[in-house]
């Protein structure tokens, strides 16, 4: 079975599993069973809050011990999505007084597209909001944010140097065979978008990313998790994660004029080590920043995926993550 149905399978049940009754308990971080962990560190509340694939949420006041999962996401059934959606990459983010949930929504009973043997499943990113960091989430504003002909995933928020919020977000590479980051303006109360999408840069323009095809190796079609940042001097960066054959990995680019429209420099090396992917950056209530991304390893025949956080500095031009997870 080729990886992307190995990964799309996993996907799939971790969905399913996360949409049925869970019972609450706490536990630390590395016990925990999560993909693409997202962590908004709330100083309203003094809580941390983490989602991510499964549409569930987790609280902790340390970092250290987690209580859940709780259930955050209202479904509007009449909604494109349908009854029951697959939920990917979730994540929060505070946006003039409200909370907006940013997830991958997929109606698998809506099939838009056959590319290459692969049938193309009703996929996009869309906003939620909530008055409260820990939900309910509801549907809002228009009945749909990104084109319904094509599956886009991984959306994130930004607001550039024009004071203008931004979706930032991934073109599917099942269907485009060459991933793409792109951005979209958002309406000022995130509501919708406006205008069409601009591309940032395609997965062929990572320099550390590798598959083999017909015998040659080249730069691998994956394109997954954007996360911005900028770094104490200014530098707008942006994290995202793709493959170096069988192993997943995360890289770092750079934008030359500090804004989203690039041009977009991609670092010739890896930040993290081999296996960990999908992160983000967030600062902690005692003023550190960290990194939280996924591990990605298999055990037994199966894939299993634990939260992770490392230490990193912003201090200089370039982001520096630590050689190793501190959680």
């Amino acid at each position: 079975m080729k990886k992307s149905a190995i990964l799309l399978l996993f996907l799939m049940s971790l969905s399913v599993s996360a949409q049925r009754h869970q019972s609450i308990r706490t536990m630390p971080l590395d016990s925990i069973r999560l993909s693409d962990p997202f962590i908004l560190s709330d100083t309203a509340t003094q809580r941390y809050y983490m989602t991510g694939t499964g549409g569930l949420m987790w609280k902790s006041k340390d970092l250290k011990m987690w209580t859940g999962p709780f259930n955050v996401v209202d479904i509007d059934s009449t909604s494109w999505m349908g009854p029951r959606p697959m939920i990917w990459a979730a994540e929060i983010h505070p946006y003039k007084g409200k909370y907006y949930y940013f997830a991958t929504f997929t109606n698998q009973a809506v099939k838009i597209d056959t590319v290459r043997g692969n049938v193309i499943e009703r996929r996009a990113s869309q906003v939620l909001v909530s008055d409260y960091p820990d939900g309910p989430y509801r549907l809002f504003g228009d009945a749909t944010y990104l084109p319904a002909d094509r599956p886009t995933l991984d959306g994130t928020f930004w607001v550039d140097r024009d004071d203008k919020p931004y979706m930032i977000y991934c073109g599917e590479w099942l269907a485009n065979w060459n991933g793409t980051i792109e951005k979209i303006q958002l309406k000022d109360d995130l509501g919708g978008t406006i205008g069409k999408s601009e591309v940032l840069f395609r997965a062929y323009d990572s320099p550390w990313s590798k598959e083999m095809e017909n015998g040659s190796v080249h730069p691998n079609k994956v394109t997954d998790g954007p996360y911005l940042f900028r770094t104490r001097t200014g530098r707008l960066g942006m994290i995202w994660t793709s493959w170096v054959f069988d192993v997943y990995t995360q890289g770092v680019a750079y934008s030359k004029s500090g804004t989203l429209d690039g041009p977009w420099i991609q670092e010739s090396l890896p930040i993290t080590p081999p296996n960990y992917g999908h992160g983000m950056i967030f600062r902690d209530f005692n003023g550190r920043f960290l990194l939280s991304a996924h591990s990605h390893q298999k055990v037994g025949g199966r894939t299993i995926r634990v939260p992770h956080l490392f230490l990193v500095n912003i201090d200089g031009d370039h982001l520096v993550v630590s050689p190793k997870p501190i959680h």
